[in-house]
């Protein structure tokens, strides 16, 4: 988690006077986020997948009187958001390297508050002290806020504003829940923060509640579910597209991870107690986010609307509390990453090349633009959880599970998918199909660098969905260690 942070510092100091000078710093942030990718690869070639328990464990003291530690460790499921957070990185900023930044602003703080970004996701993912959790959790709305309030479009201050007080506002309340678990671990002896220490922490059912909810609030505004969620489609419309994919397919993954970790792992009573209620909000936004959509002419609108949507399923797969939906929401973190974060980079191709987000400006790119359009094709499909991608699995599992345990809530979850088919289908058939619009010689086709940005992500989709069985064994039996006394 270090590496990201340090070369962000690196890459800031590096000289940005020309463009030339510019393009060195953004080859200099590649550079990290490669050694940071490799880095995570060996940690998970080296990772033992046949206990669920915590790896590579780390623990010095950091603010004795507080009793917090700089304690971390990750088991398969923060594993799985390690890989994807390195994996997106080098991604995103190689797709970013023609991004047209406003005013002034270098291209060296931009690709320096991904890194920096990069590091604290790493953080908060390996976190097994809540104090240490809390503060990389906040930490996280700084990068983001700059990346949309400096060098985004549109009404982009607003936006970022609107996503900080969101975001702030369920970050207080998760404070008074940490302080809360201080006060309580200090009545039954030495006050601490560590995850160890607090799953085994003998709690009032009242007092757990309230913690509970404490933690769940800030997790649904990150996640977001309905109806938390109304600060994400403004802000995906005003940030660039690798803002975008940061935030949604690796930040707002927080708050699924969180709910895991944290709220289910400490409350597990008080999330049973919730239960009924959470996943009847997760079907709304199954539900929600679709139907938004398919009403949406914005196409950076629309794929902001589907993860809405997305996130419904894997709360609603984590709420159901069997073995079969665990796995399926975990596994859908990591493959929603994947495919929201193609739709944004191929969309954010064809808004800078058109100059325009309205779906009615595109028709007929196919004949112009064959790559891209097969790119659009491959990240559409994925998101509609096509038999043979990624997707498929997950949200197979994530009903599987729910069925067990409701039939209308599956039943209502299930009718996302087809209004998935409809968002998806309809988005392809106006912007890539038909006559040539009014972007004919406008709209080219990718480049190199952008197909060769966005390979590694199509190669993961097909590949995850033809043979999961890595990912499945990686996150299995963590989960089953989660779930266990939940189900």
């Amino acid at each position: 988690m270090c590496t990201p942070i340090l070369g962000a510092l690196v890459v800031t100091a590096l000289p940005r006077r020309t463009a030339a000078q510019q393009l060195m710093a953004r080859h200099a942030a590649l550079f990290v986020s490669m050694v940071a990718l490799g880095l995570t690869l060996v940690l998970a070639a080296r990772f033992d997948t046949g206990s669920g328990g915590y790896r590579f464990a780390r623990e010095h003291e950091w603010i004795g009187p507080l009793g917090a530690w700089y304690s971390v460790g990750v088991d398969g499921i923060g594993l799985t958001l390690l890989l994807l957070t390195a994996v997106l990185t080098p991604v995103v900023i190689l797709a970013s390297y023609r991004d047209e930044l406003p005013g002034r602003r270098s291209a060296n703080s931009y690709v320096a508050w991904m890194l920096v970004l990069e590091g604290l996701a790493f953080c908060v993912f390996a976190a097994t002290d809540a104090f240490l959790f809390y503060v990389a959790f906040e930490a996280t709305l700084i990068p983001i806020y700059v990346l949309i309030g400096s060098y985004g479009t549109g009404d982009r201050r607003r936006a970022a504003m609107t996503f900080l007080i969101y975001n702030l506002l369920g970050g207080l309340l998760m404070l008074a829940a940490v302080i809360g678990l201080h006060v309580v671990s200090a009545q039954h002896g030495e006050a601490s923060y560590r995850l160890v220490d607090l799953a085994a922490l003998p709690m009032d059912e009242g007092a757990a509640r309230w913690l509970f909810v404490g933690f769940m609030a800030a997790f649904c505004v990150k996640a977001p579910l309905w109806p938390l969620h109304t600060w994400l489609p403004e802000a995906a419309a005003s940030a660039t597209p690798a803002t975008s994919v940061l935030m949604v397919s690796v930040i707002d993954k927080i708050g699924t991870f969180g709910m895991i970790r944290w709220a289910l792992e400490l409350f597990p009573e008080a999330a049973q107690w919730a239960s009924p209620t959470v996943m009847a909000l997760a079907a709304v936004s199954v539900l929600y986010g679709a139907l938004a959509a398919v009403g949406q002419t914005d196409i950076r609108r629309l794929v902001a609307y589907t993860s809405v949507s997305h996130f419904g399923f894997i709360i609603l797969g984590i709420f159901a509390f069997t073995q079969t939906s665990g796995v399926g929401a975990v596994l859908y973190m990591f493959n929603h990453g994947l495919s929201t974060a193609a739709l944004f980079l191929v969309t954010g191709v064809m808004i800078a090349r058109r100059g325009s987000a309205d779906i009615a400006a595109f028709g007929g790119v196919q004949k112009i633009a064959p790559v891209l359009s097969g790119m659009l094709l491959i990240a559409g499909l994925s998101s509609l959880s096509l038999p043979g991608l990624a997707p498929f699995v997950s949200e197979f599992l994530v009903l599987a599970g729910t069925f067990q345990v409701s039939t209308p809530l599956g039943v209502l979850a299930t009718l996302g998918i087809v209004l998935a088919a409809v968002y998806v289908l309809v988005l392809y058939q106006r912007t890539m199909t038909g006559p040539l619009g009014p972007q004919a010689g406008v709209v080219t086709d990718l480049s190199v660098r952008e197909t060769a940005a966005l390979s590694p992500l199509v190669v993961l989709i097909i590949g995850l969905g033809l043979y999961p069985q890595p990912l499945l064994d990686l996150v299995g039996p963590a989960v089953a260690a989660t779930m266990g006394g939940l189900s």
